[in-house]
């Protein structure tokens, strides 16, 4: 039975491979900044109120101008579509659906231009930026053509994370699979059936380039050997020259480098660390979160990503400060359990436990909760 994303974890824990249920829900080194990021939700501690009128209850939110059903967005995730068939479509339509909004990965399956094809709704597109500086200004072009509302720049990758996971199971950009993941692949055969049946795998967004080749594994080698990491502010300033609409930049925890990235021209910051897949040790989110909202948060939307697992968590953001919290992990368990049913049923149990959590405390309405924080929230 499902009841919480916990569950939807175990389900896909037992559908995916193991080289593929590792590479969603691992992370760098000792995983200890993953840790990190969900313990620092338990520093802080609701205090609730009582007698107010809870009968209805506002969940809906305001992010980068746009209303949205719920204080969420699906954050951009590589390999989704490895995850379940055509894996970005099924949860971008699953978002649209709920009313909020998907972001779609550089590294996704599915290209731009399906995932536009297959839904009605504007999607934000996150942008890595490459060594060669005209596919990246194809793929900003691209997604303006395909009316993304916002680009996503990702700027915390300064070289490649060390995930132990993936390296034990040789699920990396310069290995071939090994004998033991295909076992796992043969011993798996609702996953391997269901992406028989599908599209062939590769990175849509790269299919057109030609020095990528044929085939995921040649297209990931050739983003290993492609992702810039000389990225600095110039960059920002070219890119934000490039993209006319909403510029987000995910990956923050200074609260200078947001205030620098904001006086570049950034509609809204991201504080995360990747959830914790890239450096390892790294500050928890939610511990950098306050500083960068009494920075920039007069100026900016400050957006909130890493550690995401119960609405309890997304209403302490917001009480923080955060317009909206990106989650990923939490959506990819759904994903590769059930599809579009799967993250339809993530984002419904995301939404109850907000609902219910906000009617417990007293605020029954969550553009409240930053506003009221101290009524109801104590640090540890």
């Amino acid at each position: 039975m499902i009841v919480n994303i916990r569950d939807l974890r175990e389900a896909a824990r037992r559908r995916l491979p193991r080289f593929l249920f590792d590479y969603v829900d691992g992370a760098a080194y000792d995983e200890k900044t993953m840790r990190w990021n969900e313990a620092a939700f338990d520093r802080w501690r609701f205090r609730h109120r009582v007698l107010n009128d809870m009968s209805e209850r506002r969940l809906g939110a305001s992010v980068l101008g746009a209303d949205q059903a719920l204080p969420l967005i699906l954050a951009p995730t590589g390999f989704a579509g490895l995850l379940w068939p055509r894996g970005e479509i099924a949860a971008a339509r699953a978002a649209e659906a709920a009313g909020i909004p998907f972001c779609l990965s550089t590294a996704s399956i599915c290209s731009i231009e399906e995932v536009r094809a297959a839904t009605k709704a504007p999607f934000w597109f996150q942008l890595y930026v490459t060594k060669d500086r005209e596919i990246t200004k194809n793929l900003i072009a691209r997604a303006d053509a395909a009316g993304c509302s916002a680009l996503v720049l990702t700027v915390d990758i300064a070289m490649r994370a060390n995930r132990e996971r993936d390296a034990r199971n040789r699920f990396t950009a310069r290995s071939a699979i090994g004998l033991s993941s295909w076992i796992d692949m043969v011993t798996h055969p609702a996953w391997s059936l269901a992406m028989l049946r599908g599209p062939k795998a590769q990175f849509g967004n790269l299919a057109s380039v030609q020095a990528a080749g044929a085939g995921i594994m040649s297209q990931g080698e050739f983003v290993a050997r492609n992702m810039d990491f000389s990225l600095d502010w110039k960059d920002l300033d070219w890119i934000r020259a490039q993209w006319k609409r909403k510029l987000v930049v995910k990956g923050v925890v200074h609260p200078d480098d947001a205030a620098r990235i904001v006086d570049a021209g950034a509609d809204a910051v991201v504080v995360s660390n990747h959830g914790g897949r890239q450096l390892d040790g790294d500050v928890p989110t939610l511990d950098a979160l306050p500083a960068i909202v009494e920075r920039v948060g007069t100026r900016v939307d400050v957006l909130f990503d890493s550690g995401i697992r119960r609405g309890q968590s997304v209403v302490k953001a917001l009480a923080l400060g955060a317009k909206g919290c990106l989650v990923g992990r939490a959506f990819l368990y759904g994903l590769a359990s059930a599809g579009e049913t799967g993250v339809a049923q993530a984002i419904a149990i995301l939404k109850d436990e907000i609902d219910t959590t906000i009617a417990h405390i007293g605020v029954a309405d969550v553009l409240d909760l930053a506003r009221r924080r101290d009524e109801f929230l104590l640090g540890a």
